[in-house]
């Protein structure tokens, strides 16, 4: 455990954290536009500079919103690299962790997700507007803690040989990023606590798995990130109950709603009950999604 601890000290010194934002690209006039520049990026390694750099800026009270706050522009897919490949789910190949190519194909469908995750952090920053500041701080350091995580998956894919955009991914959590553009509640319901608490499920036996295998360096990125999802689905139980009371609607029974009509095929058990606990969902919330999962 200690290993984990002291892979987040370890990355400051790695050549991909010195990375620094090119000449031009960090100067952002408000919270808004910066959370646009780091959308639009196609480069990772920018993507992660800019986030951690407009991040730092806003902890140090630098970045603030803009006086007058116009309506956010139509939702657009977010900066990738050109030659990442996007596929159907479906289409993925199926690897086995057994083998190195396989387990590096895993480590980048989660670095994948975990560069989704800060896109999706930047895209409620600059899409839901009129809200109190902490959810602008709650997801700014969201963003900051998945660029964290993808450069610690990225070390371990380059240890495999590889990086990223070398193997096919999809594009599932943008896809719910875009459906709930329209609607601040339905997009903390679903996407921090449908496709994010996800992570919270599975990563367990995969720690477990890659541990078996002798991969403890993976395994303790897994241990850090599992960590820090709890606090991230928290967030999305917290502003999620927030926008039912602002609507004077039944959270369970919403939640429920929005299930059916975006998420039924998201839906899969075992959950892990424990860190779901931790992250905002409570016992009633928990026994209906062993129900609704069959």
């Amino acid at each position: 455990m200690q290993q984990a601890e002291n892979l987040l000290e370890a990355q400051s010194s790695s050549g991909a954290a010195r990375h620094l934002p090119q000449e031009g690209k960090g100067k952002a006039a408000n919270l808004l536009d910066a959370a646009r520049i780091c959308l639009a990026e196609a480069d990772p390694l920018e993507k992660v500079a800019l986030t951690q750099h407009y991040a730092a800026r806003f902890r140090a009270g630098k970045l603030k919103l803009p006086e007058n706050v116009v309506d956010p522009e139509p939702i657009r897919m977010p900066g990738r690299p050109a030659r990442l490949l996007l596929v159907h789910p479906r289409d993925l190949p199926r690897r086995g962790l057994g083998s190195p190519e396989g387990r590096a194909a895993f480590i980048h469908a989660i670095a994948h997700i975990e560069l989704n995750a800060i896109d999706l952090a930047w895209d409620a920053v600059y899409r839901f507007r009129g809200l109190p500041g902490s959810f602008h701080a709650d997801w700014v350091s969201c963003a900051d803690d998945e660029s964290r995580h993808f450069l610690l998956l990225r070390e371990r894919l380059l240890a495999h040989g590889h990086d990223y955009a070398d193997f096919p991914a999809h594009n599932g959590l943008w896809e719910m990023c875009e459906k709930t553009a329209h609607d601040g509640l339905a997009r903390m319901a679903l996407v921090p606590r449908v496709l994010e608490a996800r992570g919270l499920d599975v990563t367990p036996a995969m720690i477990a798995k890659l541990r078996s295998l002798g991969d403890d360096a993976t395994a303790d990125v897994l241990e850090v990130i599992l960590r820090e999802e709890v606090a991230h689905v928290a967030a999305g139980s917290r502003w999620y109950r927030w926008y039912c009371e602002r609507a004077g609607v039944e959270p369970r029974a919403r939640f429920k709603e929005l299930l059916r009509e975006y998420a039924g095929g998201y839906l899969h058990g075992p959950f892990n009950l424990e860190a779901r606990l931790l992250a905002g969902f409570d016992a009633d919330e928990l026994a209906d999604l062993v129900e609704q999962a069959g």
